[in-house]
């Protein structure tokens, strides 16, 4: 009985994985405050993964390039969402197609609210001539309020949580990111990962891909303790060994949103963005950041793609394996 009193709430979040990963801790957080709320995420079939580790959370697979491809298939896809007779909807992406769901949404005398993406914020981090260089609300916490503005209370704890026991001295590292300019050079990386392989520590190489499946199984042959599980096991797999590790060693990418999902510390090493846009993994810590601080001209860019000028600029120029190594050793000892 208890349970049809209980309002309902629709988030919507489409792509990509890092910022739907980011998420779930909200949510989980979210309900834990709300108790009288159910929570359905709406968003691409693959991303149900993520929410397996909450069941509390409802997943609703929405295929925008099959069922709901183009766009009056969205009225479609608003008319399936509707059925559920949900009393809230957040829109978590603020584009296109989630604003229009939203918008039908708000004309059948739904509550609505949508992210605020902060654009002027993030244009003003990057601006080359006239840059604002100052923290920017996290991305979590943008989240968050959007389901304030829906009129409901909500505190975020930022704290790492895991119910996983660690592997001591267990390490994974994804060298890869959707940009260049957010790649630690693989050439460098691959001596950072041989010597902690020296150092006695457990690798655990991530990637996905043909090219990075092949690229990490040739790291495999730089020392016994490397062992490469890209293309070897499935996503929920993944996610249970990252579950597992002592830290996990990433770029901006969206395997440092992962290993904060399984409560897994991440020294996170960035190029062409900068953490003050908001982006660091949930719980994770600033200390535990790798950057060239030096170079007056980061961040170039908010999600990695290189501007007019940056074309293939090397953004780590100046930080060395020997170096990254040392900071790694350096913050795992911390």
């Amino acid at each position: 009985m208890e349970k049809l009193n209980k309002k309902k709430l629709l988030v919507i979040r489409f792509s990509a994985l890092g910022d739907v990963t980011m998420i779930a801790p909200v949510l989980k957080e979210f309900i834990e405050q709300n108790p009288n709320v159910e929570v359905y995420v709406a968003s691409r079939p693959f991303m149900g993964t993520i929410f397996k580790q909450f069941p509390e959370i409802k997943f609703i697979p929405v295929d925008l390039n099959k069922e709901y491809k183009g766009f009056l298939n969205l009225f479609k896809l608003y008319g399936e969402l509707k059925k559920n007779n949900f009393d809230y909807v957040a829109d978590f992406h603020n584009v296109i197609r989630s604003k229009v769901i939203t918008f039908l949404f708000k004309l059948s005398g739904i509550a609505t609210a949508t992210l605020d993406k902060g654009r002027e914020e993030k244009k003003a981090l990057i601006n080359q001539e006239n840059r604002v260089f100052k923290q920017l609300k996290l991305t979590t916490e943008r989240y968050a309020d959007v389901l304030r503005n829906l009129g409901f209370k909500l505190t975020l704890s930022h704290q790492l949580k895991s119910n996983t026991l660690k592997e001591e001295k267990s390490i994974g590292i994804a060298p890869f990111a959707a940009f260049k300019s957010k790649m630690f050079p693989l050439d460098k990386m691959k001596i950072v990962t041989k010597l902690l392989a020296e150092n006695g520590y457990k690798i655990f190489l991530f990637g996905g891909g043909k090219l990075e499946i092949d690229e990490l199984k040739t790291w495999e042959n730089l020392n016994p303790n490397i062992q490469s599980l890209a293309g070897k096991i499935s996503f929920e797999e993944e996610l249970q060994k990252i579950a597992t590790l002592q830290a996990m060693i990433s770029m901006d990418s969206a395997n440092m949103h992962l290993a904060s999902l399984m409560g897994t510390r991440t020294i996170s090493i960035w190029g062409g963005t900068h953490p003050f846009a908001g982006f660091i993994g949930y719980g994770q810590s600033t200390h535990d950041v790798i950057q060239d601080e030096t170079l007056n001209c980061r961040p170039t860019s908010i999600f990695g793609k290189d501007p007019k000028g940056f074309e293939n600029f090397d953004y780590f120029q100046n930080l060395s394996s020997e170096n990254v190594y040392q900071q790694i050793v350096d913050k795992l000892k911390n």
